[in-house]
């Protein structure tokens, strides 16, 4: 079931961003943001922002890695399995 996620006011996060910050770092959840009763933004800690970087540079190399396999270009197995070794033993920076 998913998680509905934390909403704060802008009014809210003006008056206490301190709070706020202090929340989405402890709660390791994104917290929206909302304007005029609608959503504006997303508050993420560092530790999520950089972790869905990382898990959307990788999805981009399956995507190109499956445009050139179609193509018919590409690389053989190992170097790529190599590759992504690589890429998973340094995380997110």
């Amino acid at each position: 079931m998913a998680r509905v996620p934390d909403i704060i006011p802008i009014t809210d996060l003006r008056q206490d961003a301190a709070a706020a910050l202090k929340h989405v770092q402890s709660s390791k959840q994104p917290v929206v943001i909302t304007q005029r009763g609608r959503a504006a933004a997303v508050l993420l800690s560092l530790e999520a922002y950089q972790r869905s970087e990382h898990e959307l540079q990788l999805l981009r190399l399956i995507a190109r890695g499956e445009q050139e396999i179609a193509a018919g270009k590409g690389f053989d197995l190992d170097s790529v399995l190599a590759e992504a070794d690589a890429l998973l033993a340094g995380g997110p920076k």
